[in-house]
């Protein structure tokens, strides 16, 4: 399982561990990944999703999924988020039509 946000695609960035004597030795940042479900109210269902903690704050700030999803650039989003994305817009679009 890859550790990327599948919201804002945020991944593991890279430093140094700096010791008190000042010897750099590489090591790994790893994002804050959590495990949420989240609902889609246009679709009436919950989605499980691995984001990370600051995703989860953009998505509350934002209204919901539904209203991230629709702000948010398809290059960031992994593919299943995409998937969620398109049947948003096309159950948005269906009730539009109505």
């Amino acid at each position: 399982m890859s550790r990327v946000c599948e919201l804002t695609g945020k991944g593991p960035m890279t430093g140094n561990n700096v010791s008190h004597a000042n010897n750099k030795s590489r090591r790994r940042f790893l994002p804050n990944l959590n495990e949420v479900t989240l609902l889609s109210e246009t679709l009436g269902r919950g989605y499980s999703l691995r984001i990370s903690a600051a995703a989860l704050r953009s998505v509350d700030h934002r209204g919901g999924l539904d209203a991230f999803l629709a702000k948010a650039k398809d290059v960031e989003l992994s593919d299943r988020a995409l998937k969620i994305k398109r049947e948003i817009a096309k159950k948005s679009a269906d009730a539009a039509s109505a």
